[in-house]
């Protein structure tokens, strides 16, 4: 992307003394790097920033080669030098330059990359209790942090009728994300039980018995839960379901309601987990590290046609609606939480004196620090000064050290100032609803809703609505247009070569050029970048695309009518 009357490039830093990763150069990305405003950046390792404008940056993608050098003698050092006089002297009296030599991966080691996190889980259409509105779904993700932020989740509630699928997006590292997409499925669960439901469980706990199964899990092997705290988890869930046990009111459940109060209360149980502490120092450091990093929370709950999205943050929920000439249009049902919703801002400024209206939102962020205006854990914007400085105190060395956490936001009068509250929005699926789309925040920043939709409902139905392909106002000649749309003829026929949904989105997400259409070698050198540049260009991305069973819709419709 290129703000500057000419194309801004970056060279790669070589990271050993051999053949470095890459050569060339590569358009410096505005939107996801702080340092890079005005045409200027920030140094970055050995990197040379410099504009060339003698070709469009936004036309041709930035190419990746091996650096191999070459030494080019000047003219006026031709007569100084023979070949066979000595090299060293040769050498020091000619300028080196770079000449640039294509490095790219193969078609089936893209592949390979794409799919290493995929997976694919087909819901049988009667599960001995209901018959299930939902055919299966595919997620996957591409990370871009090392180790990546983002988590995903899903399972069926076993004891209560549906189904959950949620993404999470990690902030100051994954602890927190990882948390939350273990716990909060269980503190849903646990709020839609009946009464006699929990009492049975409780009794269970207090007599030794095997506890009755709450959720089936749907996870990919690299989705991992944590051993060491599942104790205390446990723990703090059971007290949660004693405390409903307590509060019955014999009123029926509310799917909303409880999704609210299950946000609410994970988030609380992470706060005082963290003021509490544990004995056992790993386990003490690992409550702080999630109660001081952050998440933010998309989550679908899905039972017969009701589809209940609960969401916190910035990710986002997506319907794919197949219109009657067979056309798809895209259904919000989730809202940003951030600067770009004026509803955010002034919720944020009614919570607070009207003295520090000017400071509540710099930059577009919260107190000038935060983007998203809700999440879990980011303790820093909840808790008071004094109650951090006492907890930093007394927490492990590693705490103690972290200038992250020892620093304190300005403008800090009124804490809270962050909620984990979710935003919940019901809706009624329909036989044309064919599918979801949940994702973080990695895809939206790259692709438009409308395109997200077609290319997924494009993918499941096979049937292709082509567009006339737009150019953007570049000159185009008759060879470039022929090229054009011989690569669409070519990706049309190849594709199935994903059998999975999410990947075939994230394929796109990443690979596609100024034109609309995924480009090999663009795909190749955003998946070569090493890692402390991956960050600069995208985001993590996770994606779950939940595919709908139009004939149970429809069936489930007419019933109600």
């Amino acid at each position: 992307m290129c703000v500057c009357p000419g194309p801004r490039r970056i060279a790669i830093p070589v990271r050993s003394s051999r053949l470095p990763l890459f050569s060339d150069a590569m358009p410096a990305p505005t939107h996801l790097f702080p340092l890079i405003r005005n045409c200027e950046i920030g140094r970055l390792s050995s990197a040379v920033c410099y504009c060339h404008h003698k070709h469009l940056c936004c036309l041709s993608p930035p190419h990746f080669a091996h650096n191999h050098l070459r030494y080019a003698p000047q003219k006026k050092f031709a007569t100084l030098h023979r070949p066979k006089e000595n090299f060293n002297q040769f050498i020091h009296a000619r300028s080196y330059v770079s000449t640039p030599q294509k490095f790219y991966l193969t078609p089936p080691q893209v592949n390979s990359i794409l799919k290493a996190n995929e997976y694919s889980f087909k819901v049988p259409e009667f599960d001995g209790k209901n018959v299930s509105s939902i055919l299966g779904f595919d997620s996957n993700q591409l990370p871009a942090n090392a180790p990546i932020e983002d988590r995903r989740s899903a399972a069926t509630c076993l004891q209560t009728r549906g189904m959950l699928l949620g993404v999470f997006d990690g902030h100051a590292g994954c602890a927190c994300a990882q948390a939350v997409s273990e716990r909060l499925f269980y503190y849903i669960a646990v709020s839609l039980l009946p009464h006699e439901t929990l009492l049975e469980i409780e009794n269970a706990v207090e007599s030794g018995r095997a506890l009755l199964p709450i959720l089936q899990w749907h996870k990919h092997p690299n989705d991992y839960f944590s051993k060491e705290a599942s104790k205390l988890y446990f723990n703090s869930l059971r007290t949660y379901w004693q405390e409903l046990i307590d509060l019955n009111t014999g009123e029926t459940i509310d799917v909303k309601e409880a999704l609210i109060n299950a946000f609410k209360r994970l988030d609380n149980d992470i706060s005082l987990e963290a003021q509490v502490g544990d004995p056992n120092s790993f386990l003490n450091y690992l409550v702080l590290r999630v109660a001081f990093s952050g998440a933010t929370a998309c989550v679908a709950h899905v039972d017969g046609v009701d589809l209940h999205i609960a969401n916190t943050g910035d990710s986002r929920a997506m319907l794919g609606v197949q219109e009657e000439d067979g056309s798809w249009s895209a259904l919000n049902l989730s809202y940003d939480h951030n600067a770009q919703n004026e509803r955010e801002i002034e919720r944020i400024k009614s919570e607070h004196p009207k003295a520090e209206e000017k400071s509540l939102v710099k930059q577009d962020r919260l107190l000038g620090l935060l983007m998203p205006f809700r999440a879990f854990g980011d303790v820093k914007f909840k808790w008071s000064i004094d109650l951090q400085k006492r907890v930093i105190e007394s927490g492990p060395d590693q705490l103690n050290d972290n200038e992250y956490t020892k620093f304190i936001p300005p403008n800090y009068h009124t804490p809270p100032y962050l909620t984990a509250e979710p935003e919940v929005i019901h809706h009624k699926l329909r036989p044309q609803d064919k599918f979801l789309v949940l994702a973080t925040d990695g895809l939206w920043e790259t692709m438009h809703r409308q395109d997200v939709v077609r290319i997924v409902g494009e993918y499941l139905t096979g049937v292709h609505h082509q567009q006339p392909i737009a150019v953007g106002g570049y000159k185009v000649t008759l060879g470039q247009m022929h090229c054009l749309l011989t690569e669409r003829r070519t990706r049309i026929s190849s594709v199935f070569e994903d059998q999975n949904a999410a990947t075939h989105l994230i394929r796109h997400a990443v690979g596609n050029n100024e034109f609309g259409t995924v480009d090999h070698e663009r795909l190749s050198k955003m998946l070569s970048l090493p890692e402390e540049l991956a960050r600069m260009y995208r985001d993590d991305i996770t994606i779950i695309v939940v595919q709908f069973n139009s004939h149970v819709v429809g069936a489930c419709q007419n019933e109600e009518l």
